[in-house]
């Protein structure tokens, strides 16, 4: 199983596990966060990031999903990263942490790909005419 380790600003990461939750209807296993607060020192961030991954990973590999890239929480990341072992994507968003949930059995490769589709097809342009029909 893919163990999932979110790295975000400040209550982010925790509050799209809970949606999550909500929206599988169980409790998540093997999914931590990380928050980052705007006074905390990257390297111990790195730190509990590592404890996270250790507690997440069964074996499977981790992905880390960031909130936005070239920020602390992705810079971190990239630290951690190892090409199969440890993947990560940036952007996350509840599609894509549903996703990745849902497909946490499948080979790291396939769970990033999934999760990083979820993303992007979760991402929709709405408007009244696409999207609420006659009114």
């Amino acid at each position: 199983m893919v163990g999932i380790v979110l790295i975000t600003h400040g209550t982010l990461g925790e509050s799209l596990m809970r949606a999550a939750a909500h929206t599988l209807g169980k409790p998540l296993e093997h999914v931590e966060h990380v928050s980052v607060g705007a006074v905390d020192i990257p390297e111990l961030v790195l730190a509990r990031v590592e404890r996270a991954m250790a507690r997440v990973d069964d074996g499977g590999g981790v992905l880390i999903l960031t909130d936005m890239f070239g920020a602390t929480p992705a810079n971190v990341a990239s630290r951690v990263l190892q090409d199969g072992r440890v993947e990560g994507l940036s952007g996350a968003n509840l599609p894509m942490l549903v996703r990745a949930i849902a497909h946490r059995d499948l080979p790291l490769a396939v769970v990033v790909e999934k999760a990083q589709g979820g993303g992007t097809t979760g991402v929709v342009y709405m408007n009244r005419d696409k999207c609420c029909g006659e009114r």
